[in-house]
Formats: structure tokens, sequence, C-alpha cells
């Protein structure tokens, strides 16, 4: 072939691939169109099944490109209004983190390629194993980025079922499953291959019958507080008292008939100990209603800053437990940190820069990895703040059987009217799929929600409203397997499928 036309041939397999890469967007919240990996994986792996590793690679890198361009797009609305950045510079700064990105599902084809031409049809199947790996090193290397897993495309279908066994890792393993089964069914024209597709789209109604979990009965009259205030006057020291005047106003329309009141990440802007005679009064007087109320603060402890969330006002089922103070117990701070939003890397270098790598509250430590739940009431919160709550096995770490809920508090007012929001909204209701408890999501401006056990909304604010939000949670029992072996199962599903693959071609010799 001439020199001139595989040039042509390749330029249209790179653009291809960044076509195939972009329109994953269009799959996750809130578009939702979750049919799109079930043909954009398939065409992706045809233009690459017959490439050289070197090749695959490439063409890996510009899907990548596509991908993380499109579907983390949203980014460059924090950085355009708050970073101080000239518009090519905050492109510059975006094209950057895509381009890192990208390594990595150029790093799992090439991987895939080099064993395809090793080992043949056994390595053939080891996609979905080293699709896992190379996601596992994205969603750890540099404190990690596991955004848009391919997963959460399913949230809102009966392919979640697999995330109560699997988890949402474990669904990626299952559409690169079938992406392999549809390239097959393509060269073979056989009829084991579809059969196979069948079972796996099918196997999530009979592991839903499996797992072990149910309502108990009881019920829990949660409200949460959206105070819809501007990032751009949030930290202005002039707004602490008028920011927790909102929240208190807010609150006194529901406390009186809730159990549970919530507000949103750093909804108090004063850090403690500074606030701790006005949360000493707030939470005298949740105390008297029996309720609980638990609020993210700024806490300051000698000269290390913590993004945390703290409960006061009744705590135990019949009263109060521990009494509030600055320091006390009934309190979670945030372990994983968001890179340049809570800690600046290199920062005597970068801060000077530009505002973007100098924002308020910027300097956060970190929080232990596993804490002990949030206590509100009697009942038991494992906790996530914002980004953590895409952090899947950190999630798993801190959740125990005697959990009741999953709370999450968030401030995605940083992006804007952006599809982020959506999609960090979609990777929390994962969380309630994966370990079979209601979810429960304040947040600044939205999307604030309550969830079941499933995933399913029970009830959800409007973005950008300063609102209450009410809903009637039933309480559930008992473990999903998830909860048991949390991200290891994905493992041993790639292994099985690996071993599966492989076992008609050792029948064979």
């Amino acid at each position: 072939m001439p020199l001139a036309k595989r040039r042509w041939q390749a330029a249209l397999s790179r653009l291809a691939c960044l076509a195939l890469g972009a329109s994953l967007v269009l799959s996750y919240a809130p578009f939702e169109q979750a049919w799109l990996p079930f043909l954009v994986i398939p065409a992706l792996l045809w233009l690459v099944k017959d490439k050289k590793p070197s090749n695959a690679w490439r063409l890996g890198y510009f899907f990548g490109l596509g991908w993380f361009a499109a579907g983390l797009s949203w980014i460059y609305v924090s950085i355009d209004t708050f970073g101080g950045l000239h518009p090519i510079a905050s492109v510059a700064i975006l094209l950057l983190l895509f381009a890192y990105l990208s390594l990595f599902p150029a790093l799992a084809l090439f991987a895939w390629r080099w064993l395809t031409v090793r080992f043949g049809r056994l390595g053939y199947w080891s996609l979905p194993l080293v699709w896992l790996a190379a996601e596992a090193l994205r969603g750890w290397f540099l404190t990690g980025f596991p955004w848009l897993d391919l997963g959460y495309t399913q949230t809102s279908t009966w392919l979640a079922g697999y995330a109560s066994w699997f988890g949402g890792t474990g669904i990626s393993v299952i559409i690169m499953t079938i992406a392999l089964l549809t390239i097959t069914t393509l060269e073979q024209r056989h009829w084991r291959a579809p059969a196979v597709i069948a079972g796996l789209l099918l196997l999530p109604f009979v592991l839903n019958q499996l797992t072990a979990i149910s309502r108990t009965g009881e019920q829990a009259k949660i409200a949460l507080v959206q105070g819809n205030i501007s990032q751009s006057i949030k930290w202005d020291p002039d707004q602490h008292w008028p920011n927790l005047n909102l929240y208190l106003d807010l609150t006194r329309l529901v406390y009186n008939d809730h159990d549970v009141v919530i507000w949103p990440e750093s909804a108090v802007t004063m850090p403690e100990p500074y606030t701790d005679d006005i949360l000493a009064i707030v939470n005298n007087e949740m105390a008297k209603t029996e309720t609980g109320l638990i609020t993210g603060i700024i806490d300051i402890e000698g000269e290390n800053y913590y993004n945390s969330v703290i409960a006061l006002g009744q705590d135990g089922a019949s009263g109060v437990e521990e009494e509030y103070h600055h320091g006390h117990s009934n309190r979670f701070q945030k372990h994983q940190l968001l890179p340049i939003g809570e800690f600046v890397p290199f920062g005597d270098l970068l801060r000077p820069l530009a505002p973007l790598f100098n924002l308020p509250m910027s300097s956060f430590s970190r929080g232990e990895y596993v804490q002990a739940p949030l206590r509100a009431h009697g009942w038991e919160f494992s906790t996530a703040i914002c980004y953590e709550i895409a952090f899947p096995q950190q999630v798993w770490a801190n959740f125990t059987p005697a959990t009741d809920f999953i709370l999450t508090v968030s401030n995605d007012t940083w992006f804007g009217r952006s599809h982020g929001p959506a999609q960090h909204m979609q990777i929390a209701r994962m969380r309630a799929i994966e370990l079979g408890r209601p979810l429960v999501r304040s947040t600044n401006s939205g999307i604030t929600a309550i969830t079941d056990e499933h995933g399913q909304w029970l009830a959800r604010a409007e973005q950008f409203e300063a609102t209450t939000l009410s809903a009637t949670v039933p309480l559930v029992q008992g473990l999903t397997p998830f909860a048991l072996w949390g991200g290891y199962g994905a493992w041993i599903l790639a292994g099985l499928i690996l071993l599966g693959g492989a076992l008609p071609i050792v029948i064979r010799r």
C-alpha cells in the first residue's frame, strides 16, 4: 500500500477514535443514553483489533482525548470563572489534564494487543482485566481521578444490578466483555457469542433476587437544606453570619417535624473553634426537639485545617449521648483532597502564578482514610465529602454493617449549569446501589437529592434555588455482596472471564 494512503487511513482511524470517545459523553448524566457504550466500545475494538501494539496505543490515546475532553469539559467553567487566567491558558491547562488521562485507555489497548499478539485468543480475552487494571491505576496514581468510569453509564438501567455484586467497575468489565463478544459474533457468525451476550444481559435479574438486603419497615424523616450561596461571596468574611443565618432560617421551616436535618459541605463558613458558642446554641435547640443536625464546616486544629462534617443535636436513639464541643468524636474529616482546589502540589512555586493556584480554602490537611460513621438520631451515616464519593473503595472501607445511610455533602457551585453536577450525582447513586443503603446528598446549589437503596429517586430539589427538601426514607438491613468484598469482586469477575475465554482453547488442545 502506498505510504500516502497508509497515512491517510491512519489519520482517519485516529479521527474516528477521537469521535467515538467524544460521543461517550452522551451516555453519562444528564443525557443518559446508556445504549451508546454497546456501540462505541465494539467500534473502537474493531478499529484496534488487527493493529500492532504501538498503533493500538495511538488509537487508544485519541479515544481517550475525545472521551475526557467531552466528558470533563465542565471543568472549564470553574477555571474560567474563578481561575483568574486568560482563556487560552485555561484551555491549555485542561488539555494537559486530558492528555494525561488519555494515557490510561492507551495503556489498556496497548497491553491488550500485546497480549493478543503474544498469546493469541487467550490474550484476546484479557481486555476486561487489563482495562480494569488501567482504570485502577487512573484512580490511584497522583492521588487518582476515577471520574467517567464506564460503569456509571448504566446507573439507571437494569445492568446496575451487577453493581451490588461487583461494583460500578464490575459493570465496566461486563461492557468490555460484551464488546469482545460482539466482535467475535461479527467475525465467526456463530450462535455461542450472542447466547453469552444474552446471558450477561439477563444475569442482573437473577443477581437482584440473590442480594440479601431488605427493608426493615422503619422509616426516617430527613430534610436537606440547600442554601444556594454564590461562590463569589461565600468566603467573604462579611458573609459568615449572613450565610449561617440563611441556613438557620431555612432549617426553622423543617426541624420540628424531621428526625435529621442536613446542611451541605462548608455550609458554616466561619471555622471551628470560632463558632463554638453559636454551634452550642444550635446543638441545644436541636436536642430539645429530638432532632439531629449534620453540617459541613471548616475545622482548625493547631496549624491544620480540615474540610469537615460534624453532627449536632440528638445523636442517640433516645437522647444526646455526647454533647457538642470542639473536637468531639461525632465528626468526619475529608481524606481524599481535590488537587488545586483543596491542596496545591508545589504550592510555593504555583500559588504566586495565578488565582487558580491560590483559591480560598486550598490548604487542607487530610483526615484518616477510615473513620467512624456520623451519628444522628440513633442512625449511622457513612460519610464522603464531595469528590470522595467517586472513590468506591474508600466509601466501602468506611461502610460498616451498622451503616443506615450513605451521606455525601458537596458544593458543585463551582461548575455552574454544566453537566458536571449531574455526573457527580450519578456517581453518588452508584454508591447506594453498591452498598444497598439509601443515599442522602446535600449540596449548596444542587443536585440535592435522596435515593433509596437501589439508587432510585425519593426526592430531588431544583438546582440554583434556596430551598429545603424532605423525604421519608425506608431503612434497610442486610449486606450486598459488594459490601462484603468491595472492589475485589470486579477483579475476580475479570479473572473468571479470562478463564472462560481460555477454556475452549485448552479443550481444543
